[in-house]
């Protein structure tokens, strides 16, 4: 979990900075990070199932094109498309809430819901800071998102290691000390 998820904020950063820059690496970061977005996909159906997985996968792409989205808006200046792809973006965030809380009693949704909430905001700032060219800000921004997913990445194994044990050692110890 911690590398795929780290990957995905890794890859993230990379389109923010080709995006908002117009750099012509940009569709080829996007096209890297939707591929991690399949990655997830399936490490996450390799334990749920194939159809879990692909539902997954269908969520979180949606969660990168709405990002794009936004980022084309704040470009743009157009505010009014902008704070409706970040309303479509909130919805999906709250439906990758919604979907894993189900797969997983050890996920509660509304953690879920405010790890995905947090998540957001901290790509919102990240991505408002390299737009307004506040380089500390944009990596302090990119700190946070870091150590934010890194916290995520590790609920989401204790969850799956509660959920599954003998698939992980019995009684194993997670990511965060805990049995």
């Amino acid at each position: 979990m911690r590398k795929l998820w780290t990957e995905h904020v890794v890859w993230t950063r990379s389109y923010i900075v080709a995006a908002v820059a117009d750099q012509p690496d940009a569709p080829v970061a996007a096209n890297r990070l939707m591929k991690n977005q399949e990655d997830i996909g399936n490490a996450v159906g390799s334990i749920y199932g194939a159809a879990a997985g692909q539902q997954l996968t269908k969520l979180l792409k949606e969660h990168i094109s709405i990002a794009a989205d936004i980022i084309k808006a704040a470009k743009a200046g157009d505010k009014a498309g902008q704070q409706a792809a970040d309303a479509k973006w909130q919805q999906n965030g709250v439906a990758i809430a919604d979907f894993l809380s189900k797969a997983n009693p050890n996920w509660p949704r509304a953690t879920l819901v405010d790890m995905m909430k947090t998540h957001l905001t901290t790509t919102t700032n990240e991505v408002v800071a390299r737009l307004t060219k506040n380089w500390d800000a944009d990596v302090r921004a990119y700190d946070e998102v870091y150590r934010h997913i890194l916290m995520m990445s590790d609920a989401l194994s204790d969850g799956i290691i509660k959920q599954f044990p003998q698939k992980f050692g019995g009684g194993a110890t997670s990511t965060t000390g805990k049995k």
